[in-house]
């Protein structure tokens, strides 16, 4: 009897044990996506988009911090196709970062599971399609994460948390702007701006509101530029708006008139409806170009019925901003908010970056140039090219040789005079902290994005960067974001930590110049090839190129 005792005993407390586990395990989102083409007109012309669930833009993802979100998307096009999650660190599981260097596209006609936690993370994010310049019709949408309800935010809940989805946008398909970049050519200038999927308009009477508010609250707006070539200026008629959060960082809060939001870049602002009672404009339109395009969207003000209060909007739209040197000292003007609480509940300001020694500088050249006599763009002489197998699963089964070259590009590149087309792969030091220069010698303004980080961007000025331009650097509160603009004729520095094993896509995002190549790869190992540094290989991985087929390589272990 005593022996059959223990038995249940070890039964019961094993059993216990499993069930504190599962109820420990963070909480699971789970979506179906259906994407498919549609025929709309945004902009008064029908034209082919990509949808998903019939929606575009795409529907928005409202996570938690370290929720697990389980996306089961089904590839009803007639191309391959992959997300991106812009913004998405992906700790240790590049295997979930849909881009081409990491992943085999999703067939047509088939399906593919994405499973991925913001892990440490909060704020303001986007997805989108990441293969075969299919951004360009759509397939995107809003990625926000909420702090979970322990971890304080330096500001009171709002009365509703929205979405709005700025970019620039083209009439012709996506397939028609991928031929004419593949024939060399560049694209002309946009066709207009799209403000969460329509142009708007001014004028009407009953114009339909983006967004109804009631008098006398405060909602949370977040505000992201998805589009492929311009940066944008996004003001709201007759309100300020405080600058609460960008790219997942909190900030100090500052109140702007305007704010520049470049490509790949999301802000969260705060916005108090006291104004006069009545509908007011929402305006997103072109910086740093010699053409002007803009887009619309109305906020209405409501009382606690939902019935609209007061008359039309103003005709008179507020401007924007002139020059890009406005737009630096607005640069300059963000801090990190050292005192709130991350995703975890230390304070942001807990982490000293400025007092770590750097062990490696790596600057980034924009290069271009023809290869067999169509127009490339590259990055310091390389212009990335995506082949049959994915990168990281050609290193994963031990065949990298057989598909890439690591250490293509020098770190401190000289005297380019040609520009040749290859997978662009650099080695990083697993757990080194490195500084990263983007130089710009161009009179346009550039965007970069790093996947799998944030980083501290220090310091955006102009001229060429020397050693002695660290002394300038702000090495106290800079704020931790994954996306960097670069101005005309100017140098941008930025620090991180590489500490987030796997393989990790830098690129510009003027999204024709990344399709032409201005793109390479990070290649982080951990040398000790533990489950502690990096997740194995998923059992659901598609498996593409000199890799399919091969047996599985040894797992790793904790």
């Amino acid at each position: 009897m005593a022996g059959r005792s223990h038995a249940v005993l070890c039964v019961l407390v094993s059993s216990l044990a499993a069930f504190a586990l599962v109820q420990a395990e963070d909480p699971y989102l789970f979506f179906t996506w259906n994407v498919t083409y549609g025929t709309i007109s945004p902009m008064g012309v029908p034209q082919q988009v990509i949808m998903i669930n019939n929606q575009f833009p795409g529907p928005n993802i409202n996570s938690t911090s370290n929720n697990n979100i389980i996306i089961n998307v089904f590839n009803n096009l007639d191309e391959p196709l992959l997300f991106s999650w812009n913004g998405m660190q992906h700790r240790k599981n590049s295997w979930m970062e849909g881009m081409p260097g990491t992943n085999c596209p999703i067939p047509a006609g088939k399906n593919f599971t994405y499973h991925f936690q913001p892990k440490d993370q909060i704020g303001s994010y986007f997805y989108f399609p990441s293969t075969g310049f299919q951004k360009a019709a759509g397939g995107f949408g809003g990625l926000r994460t909420n702090s979970r309800l322990l971890i304080p935010v330096p500001y009171a809940d709002p009365e509703d948390d929205l979405t709005v989805l700025i970019g620039d946008w083209y009439t012709k398909s996506h397939t028609a702007l991928r031929k004419k970049l593949d024939s060399g050519k560049l694209l002309h200038r946009p066709d207009g701006i799209l403000m969460n999927g329509k142009t708007g308009k001014t004028g009407g009477k009953d114009d339909e509101p983006l967004f109804t508010l009631k008098q006398g609250k405060t909602y949370k707006i977040r505000v992201c530029n998805v589009g492929l070539k311009t940066s944008l200026n996004f003001r709201i008629q007759g309100h300020s708006m405080k600058l609460v959060e960008m790219d997942g960082s909190h900030v100090v809060q500052n109140s702007y008139n305007s704010l520049d939001v470049h490509l790949g870049q999301c802000y969260a602002v705060l916005v108090t409806t006291d104004q006069t009672p009545r509908d007011y404009y929402m305006v997103a339109s072109t910086r740093f170009t010699k053409y002007m395009l803009s887009a619309t969207g109305i906020i209405r003000y409501v009382d606690a019925s939902g019935a609209k209060l007061g008359g039309p909007p103003s005709s008179a739209l507020p401007e924007a901003p002139v020059g890009w040197a406005w737009s630096l000292n607005q640069f300059r003007s963000y801090r990190w908010n050292l005192t709130a609480s991350a995703a975890r509940p230390n304070p942001q300001g807990s982490y000293h970056y400025g007092q770590i020694n750097i062990t490696r500088t790596i600057k980034i050249l924009n290069t271009a140039g023809p290869v067999d006599g169509k127009l490339r763009y590259g990055i310091n002489g390389v212009s990335h090219v995506d082949g049959e197998t994915p990168l990281k699963l050609a290193e994963y089964f031990g065949v990298a040789s057989k598909v890439f070259k690591y250490n293509t590009i020098e770190d401190d590149p000289k005297d380019i005079k040609n520009i040749v087309a290859q997978p662009n792969v650099l080695n990083a030091t697993f757990r080194t902290f490195i500084e990263i220069i983007f130089e710009n010698t161009e009179k346009s303004i550039q965007s970069w994005h790093l996947d799998g980080y944030s980083f501290f961007p220090v310091a955006i000025e102009t001229g060429k960067w020397s050693p002695e331009k660290r002394k300038n650097y702000n090495l106290l509160d800079a704020v931790s974001r994954h996306s960097i603009e670069l101005y005309p004729k100017s140098w941008a520095a930025i620090m991180l930590t590489f500490d987030n094993a796997g393989m990790w896509n830098l690129r510009t995002n003027l999204w024709e110049r990344y399709y032409l190549g201005q793109q390479m790869y990070f290649s982080v190992l951990s040398p000790n090839y533990s489950l502690r540094d990096e997740y194995n290989i998923p059992d659901n991985a598609e498996l593409c190129g000199i890799v399919k087929g091969m047996p599985m390589p040894k797992p790793y272990t904790p």
